[in-house]
């Protein structure tokens, strides 16, 4: 197979690191499908198709089981053909660009933020199995953080716990589907200059900057290239593995 005839599933895919993994995907030849709840995901679709790429936007809420479980039908005879899924897409709520903490956290934004990070993963990666076991190649990428690695200034602890949930996740993935053919890691990126991370309130970027060794922020393409690389063949022996992205702020 060459990757004309590997589908790429980004969620998460209208803007920041979606967008700049989808495009990387598109731009190594395969057809790319963006997914996202923002009305943007078409417009980021329409550019990359601009540079001659095959890619198609749907809206998408990951963590809603019946809009996952239509994938097939809304993807037609796209979904037959997938073969990498990047599982993006998620939320970091914030109070006045700050974390909430632990003791100020309302139940129905916990689970928002879980339902988002970490049951959209489940939710898709189970979709895809079938496809990807019939096919005997596939590649799943999860999308974490460092702060699933470390205590974070500037995410609540519901983020951290879904984005350590989500690597957890991806190692028993890995287990159950090698012997199809099919990889699973994920890629845990520091600080990555996003929107998401635009909205940190004023020096919490900045004091995180002078922990990162290469002295500056990441850019989106840094943790396009990494996915693009899992989602390879170059990367077939690699599974079950967290790559940080970050410029040297955690080293385990």
């Amino acid at each position: 197979m060459s990757n004309a005839d590997r589908v790429a599933l980004v969620t998460g895919a209208a803007r920041g690191l979606g967008a700049a993994i989808a495009r990387r995907l598109a731009s190594a030849g395969h057809p790319v499908v963006l997914a996202d709840v923002l009305d943007l995901v078409g417009e980021t679709a329409a550019s990359i198709a601009a540079d001659g790429q095959r890619t198609r936007a749907i809206r998408l809420d990951v963590a809603d089981e019946a809009a996952v479980g239509a994938l097939p039908e809304m993807l037609g005879e796209w979904w037959p053909n997938l073969g990498v899924l990047v599982n993006n897409a998620g939320i970091s709520p914030k109070v006045n660009g700050r974390k909430r903490m632990v003791e100020d956290t309302p139940l129905e934004e916990w689970r928002r933020v879980l339902d988002v990070n970490l049951t959209g993963p489940f939710l898709l990666s189970r979709a895809a199995i079938p496809v990807l076991k019939r096919r005997g190649w596939g590649r799943i990428v999860m999308v974490t953080s460092q702060a699933a690695r470390m205590p974070s200034s500037i995410t609540g602890a519901y983020y951290g716990a879904s984005k350590a949930g989500l690597i957890g996740f991806a190692r028993n993935l890995a287990a159950e589907l090698g012997p199809y053919g099919v990889t699973v890691n994920s890629v845990a990126p520091g600080r990555i200059r996003s929107d998401m991370v635009a909205g940190a309130a004023p020096g919490l970027n900045e004091a995180f900057l002078a922990r990162i060794p290469l002295g500056r922020l990441g850019e989106p393409e840094d943790v396009a290239e990494v996915v693009n690389f899992l989602a390879s063949d170059a990367a077939a022996y690699l599974t079950g593995a967290t790559v940080d992205v970050g410029g040297g702020s955690y080293m385990p």
